[in-house]
């Protein structure tokens, strides 16, 4: 399989600049999520490992070689798109070998018949192969483009949001699918995508794409429990991450213009500098409990059934939080409650720069 590398990747279209001095290191056999908002640039660095674009500046290696000067086709990738290309006219089985069957080096029928049963037998669309492809469902048609990615035994996989236009409950089985696949194949993949939910879910790492830019690499674990700054806390989490303005006095976060305050602990890790300066705390929603003996009253605001849980929303002076809780707990908008959060799993960011304390200097 195969190790990818941009190193120091800047990309422009015209006076747009698409991609600033990006760094993104892929291990082999590893399966990388590059999460981002629509317009990150997610879309071009994949097309820039695929070989459709060329960089501005900066290097693109797999396999610790530089493939600048390589075309697509020599750099042995298959691209899986949203949209599905796929000829309609074709049978399933024909669409899967056509990638089989190049004039250069087309592969004995035998082989090509292995590989097409193979692959269909991974993405359980045997039961399509004579079925013409404008005959399939969204997600039949999906899974016959990987299909014919798998048959190529590509280096690489890149997929751009190959999932987004399929409805949830599909998704969330070729979610299952695509991570047994690749673990069974021990390709490298690098998926796409905005939806954070397919990358926490999915990824081994996860980059955070953001105006161009790498803001955290890491596990799902490290990058939701200790987000680099509050861009990546608010867009990683569902719901996201509560973010509050104030300011530590002796660990104790102080809410203005909220006038409540709650313990901290770790206040001694980021040193006593921090006394007094503007800061954002960020408490994630599952961290925040609702108790009658605890210190600081709010309103309940409004309250979401998600079955296992409730996600309630606290309104305390101008500020709202969240908070998720068992979908026992019987609460109705408007009623007074009292909360608490978890000292333990506060994270403190600089108001200034947005950077967490912790990945701070």
């Amino acid at each position: 399989m195969a190790h990818i590398e941009l190193k120091n990747i800047t990309k422009k279209f015209g006076s747009h600049t698409a991609l600033t001095g990006l760094n993104l290191d892929i291990a082999d056999g590893e399966f990388f999520v590059l999460l981002g908002e629509t317009g990150a640039g997610k879309t071009t660095t994949l097309r820039l490992i695929a070989g459709l674009e060329k960089p501005t500046e900066g290097q693109v290696f797999i396999d610790g070689v530089d493939v600048a000067d390589w075309g697509a086709a020599e750099r042995d990738v298959a691209l899986v798109l949203q949209q599905y290309s796929l000829y309609p006219r074709y049978t399933v089985r024909q669409n899967l070998e056509f990638p089989l069957k190049p004039k250069i080096r087309r592969l004995p029928d035998a082989e090509i018949k292995d590989r097409v049963a193979r692959a269909a037998r991974t993405l359980r669309i045997e039961h399509l192969l004579d079925r013409k492809t404008d005959r399939l469902s969204g997600g039949e048609m999906q899974r016959v483009s990987i299909g014919r990615a798998i048959v190529r035994k590509p280096r690489v996989f890149l997929m751009d949001e190959p999932l987004s236009a399929l409805d949830a409950k599909l998704r969330e089985a070729l979610r299952t699918e695509l991570k047994n696949l690749q673990m069974q194949l021990g390709a490298t993949f690098l998926f796409v995508t905005h939806d954070q939910i397919e990358a926490m879910s999915m990824g081994d790492k996860v980059g955070v794409l953001n105006h161009g830019r790498i803001v955290q690499t890491g596990t799902p674990q490290e990058i939701y429990n200790n987000p680099r700054d509050t861009y990546v806390a608010s867009f990683v989490g569902s719901p996201p991450m509560n973010l509050i303005d104030g300011k530590l006095v002796e660990n104790r976060a102080v809410m203005a213009p909220m006038n409540f305050e709650l313990p901290v602990t770790g206040g001694a890790k980021t040193g006593g500098a921090t006394d007094g300066r503007p800061l954002v705390f960020g408490i994630r929603p599952e961290d925040v409990y609702l108790e009658s003996g605890a210190p600081v009253e709010a309103k309940v605001h409004d309250v979401e059934n998600h079955g296992v849980e409730k996600i309630v929303t606290l309104r305390v002076g101008d500020a709202m939080l969240r908070a998720t809780v068992p979908a026992r707990t019987a609460v109705e908008i408007e009623q007074p409650v009292r909360f608490a959060w978890n000292p333990d799993k506060v994270v403190m960011f600089d108001k200034g720069s947005g950077v967490s304390l912790r990945h701070a200097g």
